[in-house]
């Protein structure tokens, strides 16, 4: 599928994810709307928890959303250390990739599982294969893996989305970096109501690579 908002794109600078206001949109956005009455977070809260997914990598943390409801141990790890702060105030455990690097518990199959998640949509194809390329090896054999992007509303939501990433593209980059596609899925709707629910979501669950 075409990027849903490509005419856009091609004339309008795209913000910067490590910058300091990025944070900040993302910290006034958790609390905006109908976030501020009902616990919209709830079914993605459910849908982490079922998948049993351990001591997990959080690849591109954030401020933590997904963090929050991971096993105690779970580590987060972002290239915005205004956002990596914002984990540590809040008591998780985040690192920005430096640090991740030099974290004394965070070596090779160190962790049970991978998420990555609200990620791949931010950065050209080539960043997204090296970023499963470099975290994948921190995470056990045969680990599980969850992948997950927005749909067409969502997509168009952040400025800083730059490439579309549906079911067929999430299938491209687990076969590239050896992950055993098991399962992908729409959450928490079907997929047409991706079209008009902001936060409907293409979800993709795997094994990572059993051999090196």
């Amino acid at each position: 599928m075409s990027d849903p908002s490509a005419a856009d794109s091609a004339t309008t600078p795209t913000p910067s994810t490590a910058s300091s206001d990025y944070t900040r949109r993302l910290v006034h956005l958790e609390t905006s709307g109908i976030k501020r009455l009902l616990p919209t977070q709830a079914p993605y809260r459910w849908n982490l928890r079922r998948l049993r997914l351990g001591r997990v990598l959080d690849i591109g943390c954030g401020l933590g959303r997904n963090l929050l409801n991971c096993e105690p141990g779970s580590v987060g790890v972002d290239h915005n250390p205004h956002s990596v702060q914002t984990c540590r105030d809040r008591g998780l455990i985040a690192y920005t990739p430096e640090e991740l690097a030099a974290a004394p518990d965070c070596g090779p199959g160190s962790f049970d599982s991978l998420l990555c998640a609200h990620v791949l949509e931010h950065v050209d194809e080539e960043t997204a294969s090296s970023l499963l390329e470099q975290y994948l090896p921190l995470v056990r054999k045969g680990g599980p893996v969850v992948l997950i992007t927005p749909q067409e509303v969502g997509y168009r939501t952040d400025a800083t989305h730059i490439r579309w990433v549906g079911f067929e593209e999430l299938r491209d980059h687990a076969c590239r970096a050896g992950i055993e596609v098991r399962r992908s899925y729409s959450f928490p709707f079907p997929r047409p109501v991706g079209k008009v629910f902001p936060y409907n979501e293409f979800v993709l669950v795997g094994r990572a690579p059993r051999q090196d």
